[in-house]
């Protein structure tokens, strides 16, 4: 007994895990189908013997039927014949009585073949709804499981869409957001101060340069005006 417990313990732990688990109810719903059109097809051989059985019940009773009518006939002749003085009346009694005899074991033979018939016929009407029953079934479960195929890959498209939100860490991101935040600031920074420094050269150099070129300016013109006045004679 205690054994027993055990193994009931044992059993019942494991019937725990594996709805923990949650096994898929699809394969598990196939492998119902399969055994409902398993006990559907053992039904329907089933009832194909029973059919049988009444068929030959059927068969049986009636030739019983035929042939205790074929010696109720013969009983009649034979009378007829020891009437006319053919057979000798003892003789035809005889034969005659035999005849009742075998009519009226075929009678009883018809009638307990004709019981088989009634009988086996309740067991193929049973057999018969059971069958629809199955057929009824099977057909429920087989769009039930159309159904849950459709729901499953529903559920796991979303299953899995959650999954990968729920794997993301939100403090992670924004770090991250705000350390690309921090370094386009930089960026920025830092392509202002070029832009900055490129001008200050530029502003110096385009001061020398106009110094320079304003120098030779004057100093050239200055030449050209002594030269002119040296050529006109005039100090």
């Amino acid at each position: 007994m205690a054994l027993f417990k055990r193994l009931f313990r044992i059993g019942s732990a494991e019937a725990n895990s594996l709805v923990d688990k949650f096994e898929n109810p699809i394969k598990m719903t196939e492998e119902g189908i399969r055994d409902l059109k398993t006990n559907l097809s053992n039904a329907l051989t089933a009832m194909a013997e029973v059919k049988a059985l009444a068929i030959r019940s059927k068969n049986d009773a009636n030739t019983a039927s035929e042939k205790a009518a074929e010696y109720e006939k013969k009983a009649v002749l034979l009378l007829k014949r020891a009437e006319k003085g053919e057979i000798e009346v003892a003789e035809a009694d005889r034969l005659a009585s035999e005849c009742l005899v075998q009519k009226e074991a075929l009678t009883e033979a018809a009638e307990a073949n004709k019981k088989d018939q009634l009988k086996f016929e309740g067991h193929v009407n049973k057999l018969d709804g059971n069958i629809d029953d199955l057929k009824s079934n099977i057909k429920k479960y087989e769009n039930e499981l159309k159904t849950l195929k459709a729901r499953a890959k529903v559920s796991t498209a979303t299953k899995n869409i959650n999954k990968e939100l729920a794997n993301v860490d939100a403090s992670s991101t924004v770090s991250m957001l705000e350390r690309m935040k921090e370094k386009v600031a930089q960026e920025e920074a830092l392509a202002e101060s070029y832009a900055d420094i490129a001008a200050e050269s530029t502003s110096i150099d385009a001061e020398i340069d106009k110094a320079l070129s304003s120098g030779t300016a004057e100093t050239k013109a200055s030449e050209s005006l002594t030269a002119l006045k040296a050529k006109m004679g005039l100090n």
